[in-house]
């Protein structure tokens, strides 16, 4: 018997994990656990990529980064897909509403940046600010990553659902989102504004441990223009069978 390939065996767990979920209702602890294990094992060669593919070189003086979306799966639970940035390319901070998010780094350096709402400010003040609306988040994730390393999971409401990827070196990242993102269902990719804690003072908050420097306010905005992704369809013909 043919055993099935490292694609099949994801797409599988996929099946499996988000098939009794729905938008804000993350996976049981076990079957995170057991979608992460299929991640962990996952190398660049599973799905044919490599740091020396043409995708991967530097852009030249003045260029924008251009990044490269694979696309492996879709359905109304779950999608497959891989983010290819050159070096110094940027997928600018943004959300994931209701969503549950696995992401492994398959070769490479990226800095992730992530931040969770605050939500646990005194009742007699806000963690929001008008008129310019920014609302107070608390940094979970602020390192580098290098290939290979263990899957990064984030929540609804936690593990740092709103986050920013910066490509140190080339790099890749294959990414599992339950559910996916969907307009027509009120999950929208909302990308955001960081701003220092220290550059709008709010009268009687006060910060809890972690001090000035572990707290942003962050600012709704438009999809950044220079923001430049060229999707494409995964090419093995032995891509998943659903």
């Amino acid at each position: 018997m043919v055993s099935a390939s490292p694609l099949q065996k994801l797409y599988n767990i996929c099946n499996e994990v988000f098939d009794p979920c729905s938008a804000g209702i993350i996976p049981s602890p076990d079957n995170i656990q057991k979608l992460k294990a299929v991640l962990d094992d996952f190398k660049p060669a599973d799905v044919g990529l490599s740091p020396e593919m043409p995708h991967s070189r530097a852009s030249g003086a003045g260029e924008t980064p251009v990044i490269r979306y694979i696309h492996i799966h879709e359905c109304d639970k779950f999608s497959i897909g891989i983010f290819c940035l050159p070096p110094s390319g940027v997928i600018p901070l943004h959300n994931h509403p209701g969503m549950t998010v696995f992401s492994k780094l398959l070769f490479g350096t990226m800095h992730i940046k992530s931040y969770d709402w605050v939500v646990d400010v005194p009742p007699s003040t806000s963690a929001v600010v008008s008129p310019s609306k920014s609302r107070l988040a608390k940094v979970k994730v602020n390192s580098n990553f290098t290939a290979p390393c263990n899957t990064s999971i984030l929540y609804p409401t936690d593990g740092g659902n709103m986050h920013c990827f910066t490509a140190v070196t080339a790099c890749a990242v294959l990414d599992v989102l339950g559910p996916p993102y969907s307009d027509s269902d009120g999950r929208h990719c909302q990308f955001y504004f960081d701003f220092p804690f220290s550059n709008i003072s709010v009268d009687g908050l006060s910060l809890p441990e972690g001090g000035k420097e572990g707290y942003a306010w962050l600012q709704e905005r438009k999809k950044p223009e220079d923001l430049i992704v060229v999707g494409e369809l995964y090419g093995d013909p032995t891509t998943v069978e659903t």
